[in-house]
């Protein structure tokens, strides 16, 4: 059975880019999928000097592990004054410290929500750009614009969204099944 890691780039409880990733994962079938908290991945601020002294936190190993173990993975992007949460961009900042093939060229697809009309384009926009710089093998992309007009009751609610996602979750399916 294929493994799916699914991860919401966000620390927020109320996360959601986390009701989003849930929502894509349950769309695959006959696939074990992991679903990811970032909570459970607390790590120091990355720095150079952190890391001499302390060496590379336990979470951020354990974090590669399920990378370099998953078979695809499934990631909605939280965007915070345009760019990564701060804790997703910590995380990715101590994985790279492990190997800079974060992704381990693992099918991705890669997502975001956001209550404006704008759907986190923007961190879209630059993590299509970076990841394949770091191993990311992105076969489809989402953007969930006007969140809570457009999600409701654990689902998507306007038929356009929910033909889209559809579309990009059978790209990772198929990326997956022909591997």
């Amino acid at each position: 059975m294929k493994k799916i890691l699914a991860i919401a780039g966000s620390n927020s409880k109320s996360s959601i880019n986390r009701q989003l990733v849930h929502y894509a994962a349950d769309k695959l079938e006959d696939v074990d999928i992991s679903l990811l908290d970032m909570n459970d991945f607390e790590l120091p601020i990355y720095s150079p000097d952190v890391e001499k002294e302390s060496g590379i936190p336990q979470s951020a190993h354990t974090f590669m592990e399920l990378i370099i173990n998953a078979d695809a993975v499934i990631l909605s992007l939280a965007e915070y004054n345009g760019l990564h949460a701060a804790a997703f961009k910590n995380l990715w900042d101590w994985a790279s410290r492990i190997q800079m093939n974060i992704w381990a060229d693992t099918p991705m697809l890669l997502m975001a929500a956001s209550p404006g009309g704008r759907g986190g384009m923007n961190v879209l926009r630059v993590s299509k750009e970076l990841f394949p710089h770091f191993g990311g093998n992105i076969v489809a992309d989402f953007s969930m614009p006007n969140f809570y007009d457009n999600f409701a009751n654990g689902k998507i609610t306007n038929p356009d969204l929910e033909a889209q996602l559809l579309t990009a979750v059978n790209q990772l399916n198929e990326s997956i099944t022909n591997n």
